[in-house]
């Protein structure tokens, strides 16, 4: 099973490169994570915002394979105790597809997306900066992992 996220932001503050960085580093080797930043559509005052959506969800399902279990962040998502999603981790890693998360920009993901997801996750129902979700999103799937093989990290 490999992982990748896919997000929305390809420009962030750098204490959320290094703290991403620093969770993404613990990850499993066979995993191969990889993040796939790429950049937002224009916003301006002559474009609004779903159209820059629609054009991110357009390059966003552009790099999703088939075979790719989709996970989408988003607010209205499914939410998951640390335990249920090292459990949901040990149920992908069964089944031995390759997942992708996705994060969309400013305004969210575009509808298509969500479409195309096999599951939506809402890491909480508080408004977070793009660049802390991406922060949380991997911390969790790091302790999830932990939970899934007993490692002490993750303390219940």
């Amino acid at each position: 099973m490999h992982i990748r996220l896919i997000a929305i932001g390809d420009r962030q503050p750098g204490w959320v490169d290094e703290a991403f960085d620093e969770y993404a580093q613990r990850l499993p080797r066979q995993w191969k994570f990889r993040l796939h930043a790429m950049a937002g559509g224009r916003r301006s005052k002559h474009q609004d915002a779903a159209s820059a959506v629609e054009a991110e969800g357009r390059k966003i399902l552009a790099e999703i394979r088939d075979a790719e279990f989709v996970v989408a962040l988003e607010e209205r998502g499914t939410q998951f105790s640390s335990v249920e999603l090292g459990h949901k981790l040990n149920d992908w890693q069964t089944a031995a597809r390759d997942l992708t998360f996705l994060i969309g920009g400013p305004d969210g993901l575009a509808k298509s997306c969500l479409q195309r997801a096999d599951l939506s996750w809402s890491l909480s129902r508080l408004t977070l900066p793009h660049g802390l979700a991406r922060v949380l999103f991997v911390e969790q799937l790091y302790r999830a992992w932990t939970v899934s093989t007993g490692h002490p990290y993750h303390r219940a």
